[in-house]
């Protein structure tokens, strides 16, 4: 068994495409592999760094064995075209066809006969159409060629069993010699396997795995980082993206002009990373540090030195701008600003941010009494408030501090600390792993921002589609499901989503409100089967609880979900759910053998034995005290009165025929399985819940 080994090096590949190009590399050479008929034993790894992408595989056979395979073609009687059209697709040599007999008439039939080939030269033919239709999100021709590869193509090493495969791709012919480190070791180098070619790019100052470049980026920079006392700000996408932009990372410790110290540790953060693309550290309090960590391409004679200091002198430029903007924005207050907004568009059928603020101040107030504590005040001044740094200069420069910014704009011009924290907070939680507010205030604003923004747009008809969420509704719709759960609310959602549509005034007048709110539950419930599921919470449990209704109380609904879920874990439980499962059965046989449903009561004067008369009355029972336990929000005594019905179910099953030879007889106990049904759908749908072991 041989091995496989091929890089591709050229022009710098973007840090954001690397990962894919990896798993779409080894993707393609495993179906290229199958395609050809060439069964590996081993694997198949992938690797890349800014300039080159590598694969290996090996366990490969150093001959592909002589194959047959069969292809079914049309009906002897079908058009010539067809006929013609699927003789033309079959191999020029080693083809044989024949007409078979089948059940819809007589069919061609192919059998076709390859000898075996070489391994090399199977790879040989096959790999530049590999190359050719090479998924990458954005690529481009160079030179005269027609060939599209991300950036321009340089070499291409290929080795089969330690020999080059001759082909090529894009103007470049495959070889079997490669260069190392731009700058620090251009030589060429020759290697015979992957072995030696990964220990010679790391002689040749290349680091090609990955994951070992940002072990060392991380290691590095967290070792400066504690030589000054302090720790790195954990940045995972910056960490992934500078692992893509250098082969030989060499962290280097720089430090921030004091003198900008003075400017809000998010713009400073946000500076260095989007545009330097630096590393932040802090102090033990978690205050921003006056440090920062580039991570060069290079060893420098002089220790990086000359790196550092140029890197500083064009962060004290950078920082120069966010210098001006965080001063001239605050020679105007926030509230002076909102005239501004009526000329800012939030969307063509939601309005302008004017508008939009006028219904935030009116929603907060709608929302204040279901948020303890919450100061209506002091959350509607929030409001009002809540957009006016869109039109600041920091942010017109940097976007992603939206919301933030109001907030130190705020506390610098004097107003309340809820109104700054609530306009600082008014975005979170941004995501799952986002913290999520806790302040009154704060939860009021971002509760009537979100609702807002999903009522508007589901009235105007725009909704998620697929993969594509363009205004980020399902991200409004899981922070509203956040601030509501982790805070405990009840905020009658139903009517929250009518107060939300008023402020919109005309606009969606002919929207049919009761649709709407329903269409919008619903997609919430949707969101909230994803992050129950997240939270090992089964999608059929949750299911089971929707079904007996769209309940707006989110909170509510949870509990329900959880004392469900906590009650089909137990014995009882499971053996309830057997017991359901087994009459819904038999009722469903009969139903469909008798052509009627026997939904409904039983009669009571038709019972005769003491099984049946004990699970009616237990039935009767359970009906009560669940009706009661759910109407004041007892889940855990609705569960118990479930419970009760186990014994009277299994007494049944097994002492009472239901098939019974008196037809009345038999009609009327199927009426009481079916009402078993009945009496566990006021809980939870039992049907929708899955076999164990699915979720």
């Amino acid at each position: 068994m041989a091995e496989l080994f091929l890089e591709l090096l050229g022009e710098e590949i973007p840090a954001r495409m690397q990962a894919r190009a990896r798993a779409d590399l080894a993707e393609l050479l495993k179906i290229l592999l199958e395609e050809a008929g060439l069964a590996f034993t081993g694997t198949v790894q992938t690797f890349a760094t800014p300039r080159r992408l590598v694969a290996v595989v090996d366990g490969l056979p150093e001959r592909r064995p002589d194959r047959v395979s069969e292809r079914r073609g049309p009906r002897e009687d079908a058009p010539v075209a067809a006929i013609e059209g699927f003789r033309r697709s079959l191999p020029a040599e080693g083809v044989t066809v024949e007409v078979r007999e089948e059940k819809k008439g007589r069919v061609l039939w192919a059998t076709i006969r390859e000898p075996g080939a070489s391994t090399r030269e199977l790879l040989a033919a096959r790999l530049p159409e590999l190359l050719a239709r090479f998924p990458w999100p954005k690529s481009m021709r160079w030179g005269t060629g027609e060939a599209r590869w991300v950036r321009p193509l340089r070499s291409i090493l290929c080795l089969f069993d330690g020999e080059p495969v001759p082909f090529a791709f894009a103007g470049v012919a495959s070889g079997a010699t490669t260069v190392g480190h731009r700058f620090l070791a251009p030589a060429a180098l020759r290697p015979k396997s992957f072995a030696e070619y990964r220990a010679a790019l790391a002689g040749a100052r290349v680091v090609l795995d990955p994951a070992e470049r940002k072990r060392r980026i991380l290691e590095g920079a967290e070792r400066l980082a504690a030589g000054q006392g302090l720790r790195l700000v954990r940045d995972e996408g910056l960490l992934e993206e500078i692992t893509g932009l250098v082969e030989w990372p060499v962290p280097l410790l720089g430090r921030i002009d004091p003198a900008f110290m003075d400017i809000p540790s998010e713009v400073l953060v946000l500076t260095m990373r989007q545009n330097q693309r630096y590393l932040a550290l802090e102090n033990a309090e978690g205050r921003l540090a006056p440090f920062f960590v580039v991570v060069a391409n290079i060893e420098a004679a002089d220790g990086g030195r000359a790196i550092v200091a140029g890197n500083e002198r064009v962060l004290r430029a950078r920082l120069w701008d966010a210098r001006f903007f965080w001063e001239q924005d605050r020679k105007t207050s926030l509230e002076s600003r909102l005239p501004r907004l009526a000329a800012m568009v939030f969307h063509e059928k939601l309005g302008s941010q004017g508008e939009r603020v006028e219904r935030l101040v009116a929603l907060t107030g709608a929302l204040v009494p279901f948020v303890p504590g919450a100061d209506r005040v002091l959350a509607e001044r929030a409001a009002l408030l809540a957009k006016a740094d869109l039109v600041t200069g920091m942010v017109g420069e940097f976007p992603e501090l939206q919301g933030i910014m109001g907030g130190h704009y705020a506390r610098a011009q004097g107003e309340p600390e809820a109104v700054s924290r609530a306009l600082a907070e008014q975005y979170a939680p941004k995501g799952s792993e986002d913290r999520c507010p806790s302040a009154p205030e704060s939860v009021v604003l971002g509760l009537a921002d979100r609702i807002d923004t999903l009522v508007g747009f589901f009235a105007a008809g725009i909704r998620p589609t697929g993969t594509k969420d363009p205004f980020a509704l399902r991200r409004a719709a899981l922070g509203i499901i956040r601030l509501l759960l982790e805070n405990g609310l009840r905020v009658p959602l139903r009517g929250t989503f009518a107060a939300a549509l008023e402020g919109y005034g005309a606009r969606f007048e002919g929207v049919e409100r009761a649709s709407l709110q329903d269409e919008l539950l619903r997609f919430l419930a949707d969101r909230l089967v994803v992050l129950l599921r997240g939270e090992g919470l089964r999608h059929d449990h949750v299911a089971a609880v929707l079904a007996t209704g769209l309940d707006d109380d989110l909170v509510r609904l949870v509990a329900r979900v959880r004392a469900l879920a906590t009650f089909l874990e137990s014995e009882d439980g499971r053996n309830l759910l057997a017991g359901y499962r087994r009459a819904a059965g038999i009722v469903a046989i009969e139903e469909r053998k008798d052509g009627r449903s026997y939904a409904g009561s039983p009669r009571a004067d038709r019972l005769e034995a003491p099984e049946e008369k004990a699970l009616f009355a237990a039935l009767g029972e359970a009906e009560g005290r669940i009706a009661r336990a759910l109407a004041e929000e007892r889940w855990a005594e609705a569960m118990t009165a479930l419970a009760a019905l186990r014994a009277p179910i299994d007494a049944f099953f097994d002492r009472v025929m239901v098939n019974a030879a008196d037809p009345e007889l038999r009609i009327n106990r199927l009426f009481m399985l079916s009402r078993i049904g009945s009496a566990l759908g006021d809980v939870a749908d039992f049907a929708r819940i899955e076999e164990t072991g699915r979720s």
